[in-house]
């Protein structure tokens, strides 16, 4: 089961926080926000599929989060929490602790912004387009 979220690079993403990554329906993105990859999401956790949800709320659920622009990917893999409610109507985090709000979408994942692959990275801060995929086991 999986979820598709299409967003774009923006001149400010660094990437470089050590425990999250975010994307955001947001259009612009100050220098502060070294967890966001992209910028105007199309699609935030409170519109996911209500299955894919509620497999994401068992605990032994593995969440893969793939994130794709200008020809180079890669992959971060997290699992689920039955607190994960997906609310969030303005942006999605996945993060590397177990903490929780409306916007989390896996937690104890195995990178954050600042582990992703730098030729990404550079991708995104020059505009790129982003396609990042959500798949729960």
């Amino acid at each position: 089961m999986e979820e598709v979220v299409r967003a774009r690079g923006h001149e400010h993403v660094r990437a470089e926080h050590a425990s999250t990554f975010e994307l955001t329906t947001d259009g612009w993105l100050t220098p502060a926000g070294d967890c966001i990859l992209a910028v105007e999401a199309d699609s935030t956790p409170a519109e996911f599929d209500d299955e894919f949800v509620a497999a994401c709320r068992d605990a032994e659920a593995t969440i893969t989060a793939t994130f794709e622009a200008a020809g180079v990917e890669d992959v971060v893999t997290g699992r689920g929490h039955p607190e994960l409610t997906f609310t969030g109507d303005r942006s999605l985090v996945g993060r590397t602790s177990e903490y929780v709000d409306g916007r989390t979408v896996m937690v104890d994942a195995d990178g954050a912004a600042a582990d992703l692959d730098r030729k990404l990275v550079t991708a995104l801060s020059r505009g790129a387009p982003l396609t990042a995929t959500f798949r729960v086991e």
